[in-house]
């Protein structure tokens, strides 16, 4: 078994693209002719978003949305960059929300965290060196 996709609901899956090649210089692999449906390149697992209604036909009980929630979800993406304080910026230029600067941990890795305008939350971080 491998990861093969991270998919994240969100209001609108054009939008969401946009901002991650803006933002994040991602490279847009696919979005569906209905627009409920698309992905990044992002090397070999792929993030994709779907639109809520999708989500809503999938999870008869309804799902939660990170775009209404005050705080972020309980989880993240990570993407990894040699240049976080860069990376940082661009996104926060892009119409990302800082949640935490880029600091260097104790095991020298250097991670920063943005939330998109969809809710989803970003962490930007260094290789770990291991």
């Amino acid at each position: 078994m491998k990861l093969g996709y991270t998919i994240i609901y969100v209001p609108n899956v054009g939008a969401s693209l946009a901002f991650c090649e803006q933002a994040f210089g991602l490279t847009r692999r696919f979005l569906h002719e209905s627009g409920t449906y698309g992905e990044l390149a992002t090397g070999e697992t792929t993030l994709a978003f779907a639109a809520h209604e999708l989500g809503d036909a999938n999870f008869p009980g309804g799902h939660v949305a990170a775009h209404t929630s005050p705080q972020p979800l309980g989880f993240e993406i990570g993407l990894v960059t040699d240049d976080v304080a860069g990376a940082h910026a661009k996104a926060l230029a892009a119409g990302a929300t800082e949640l935490a600067a880029p600091v260097t941990k104790p095991w020298g890795q250097v991670v920063s965290y943005v939330r998109c305008p969809d809710g989803l939350l970003v962490e930007l971080c260094t290789p770990i060196e291991g």
